[in-house]
């Protein structure tokens, strides 16, 4: 599942919808490994979560790469673009600057799609990074199902 990265073709034609699932792809400035240090990622991780007790979104599994995050989500309230924004601006404000590329890539799940399998496909990706040897041995990672 290769990700593209070009906001200029990543807006046109979003669109978002309440109630819907949706696979957020988002990667840091310059690929620069901004998440590889617990105290950044972990402050992405509760910026993300701060977020979603104000009923935006509930995050159904995530992780965070050192350099993207990947985002497993169902929006409840307000645009994807949006949310995704507030995450990033947040984040980058509380991490002292600009730290991500402009926009991001996202799909929209059918209602048909196993969901437990894209979870674990997004949880799995420090595996297929070359980074742990386990998930379980990856810090910066979150499922419902798992």
């Amino acid at each position: 599942m290769e990700m593209r990265y070009s906001s200029h073709r990543l807006r046109k034609g979003r669109y978002s919808e309440s109630g819907q699932i949706y696979l957020v792809t988002t990667a840091t400035h310059e690929r620069a490994a901004v998440f590889s240090h617990l105290t950044e990622a972990r402050l992405l991780i509760h910026t993300m979560r701060e977020d979603a007790r104000h009923g935006s979104h509930t995050t159904l599994a995530f992780v965070v790469m050192p350099d993207h995050l990947h985002w497993l989500l169902q929006l409840h309230k307000g645009s994807l673009s949006t949310l995704v924004g507030r995450v990033k601006s947040i984040s980058a404000r509380r991490l002292g600057g600009r730290i991500w590329q402009n926009g991001f890539h996202d799909r929209a799940l059918r209602h048909e799609e196993d969901l437990l399998a894209l979870a674990r496909y997004v949880v799995a990706n420090p595996l297929r990074a070359g980074l742990v040897e386990r998930i379980g041995d990856y810090p910066h990672w979150d499922s419902i199902w798992l």
